[in-house]
């Protein structure tokens, strides 16, 4: 199973400390991070994509490219690319210009983003077209990706004559769509994209049907069985025990989490309640305790879910740069070796 560290950028005090990053320096902590996690053995970095809130990542590729230039080995991805709220051209010269650099290393994580629905309107959109915008958006994008002298016309964008971006791309950029819902995994399928499970919302269970869906879809699209892809993600903390976790992680979680679900709420008016659960947490979207707690979580996950990448998430809730890489490299020395084949 491959291995990656993923951020989706939450600029948050400190809960015991109050000790508040600026962002600049939290964009900075972002690249020590991947030093960190290059050194501690994972494969990849997948970074986040959010709008006009404390999530404070908005632009993946220029993240993405002050890592690469301090990593040489990792996968640079995104966490998620918001592709309804991005004009698919310009999103092709960026990524295509970030694979120019980094040949071979680039991948896009691409999703709707309608949990937070704010950013539709600021971007002139309707969030009640958010499906049919994403596919025809992703559609344009692949089309961009893989073909010069593009004509295209659709619904959301004004039509291309005979466009083709450049620079253009190395190779085909592996694109995964992030899927929570069955329509958005049999899309998956449709395009030969790979599968990103949500996972950091919900018990893994819940994504089975999901997995099952996909595949199912993929094999009757005539396409190679050995060419699923699945990621899955997840909320990461390992102690030097259980008590440590427990001690120095959970208050940090619940303050993030509090801010999550302040957020969703916000966005959905009131509609989406998810509070913090400690104990359905660390048995559902968490992966923390002491090392051999982690390495029973992953296979429990595997077991579930059959998949191929894992995405672990250790820097939430204000974490302190002492910590988070302690933790980092705790998990690479104790955890990563003993990950599912």
């Amino acid at each position: 199973m491959e291995s990656a560290i993923f951020s989706l950028g939450d600029n948050l005090s400190h809960p015991k400390t109050g000790e508040l990053l600026t962002e600049a320096d939290r964009h900075r902590q972002l690249i020590r991070y991947s030093v960190w996690a290059s050194e501690s053995g994972f494969d990849a970095v997948h970074i986040g994509e959010h709008h006009f809130n404390d999530y404070m990542l908005s632009s993946p590729p220029v993240v993405l490219s002050a890592i690469g230039e301090r990593v040489p080995d990792l996968i640079l991805s995104t966490a998620v690319t918001l592709v309804p709220t991005l004009d698919p051209v310009r999103a092709a010269e960026d990524y295509s210009t970030l694979d120019n650099l980094f040949p071979g290393r680039v991948e896009i994580v691409t999703g709707r983003g309608n949990f937070f629905s704010r950013s539709y309107p600021a971007f002139g959109l309707d969030v009640h077209d958010a499906r049919e915008i994403f596919e025809e958006k992703l559609e344009l994008l692949q089309i961009l990706l893989d073909q010069q002298n593009v004509d295209w016309s659709g619904k959301f964008r004004p039509p291309l004559n005979d466009v083709t971006i450049r620079p253009r791309p190395t190779r085909d950029i592996p694109m995964w769509i992030g899927a929570g819902s069955k329509e958005s995994a049999l899309l998956a399928a449709k395009l030969g994209c790979r599968l990103m499970l949500p996972s950091v919302f919900g018990h893994p269970k819940m994504f089975v049907p999901i997995v099952e869906q996909y595949k199912e879809a993929w094999m009757q699209s005539g396409r190679n069985a050995d060419d699923i892809v699945i990621g899955s993600c997840c909320h990461t903390f390992v102690g030097s025990d259980h008590a440590d976790m427990r001690e120095r992680f959970v208050p940090r979680y619940g303050h993030y989490w509090n801010f999550v679900e302040q957020l969703i709420s916000d966005n959905t008016g009131g509609k989406v309640q998810m509070p913090f659960d400690l104990e359905s947490f660390l048995a559902g979207p968490a992966v923390a305790g002491s090392a051999q707690e982690c390495v029973d979580r992953m296979g429990e996950l595997h077991e579930l879910l059959g998949h191929d990448r894992q995405l672990f998430m250790f820097d939430l809730g204000g974490v302190s740069d002492n910590e988070l890489e302690e933790t980092v490299r705790r998990f690479g020395e104790e955890v990563l070796p003993h990950l599912p084949e």
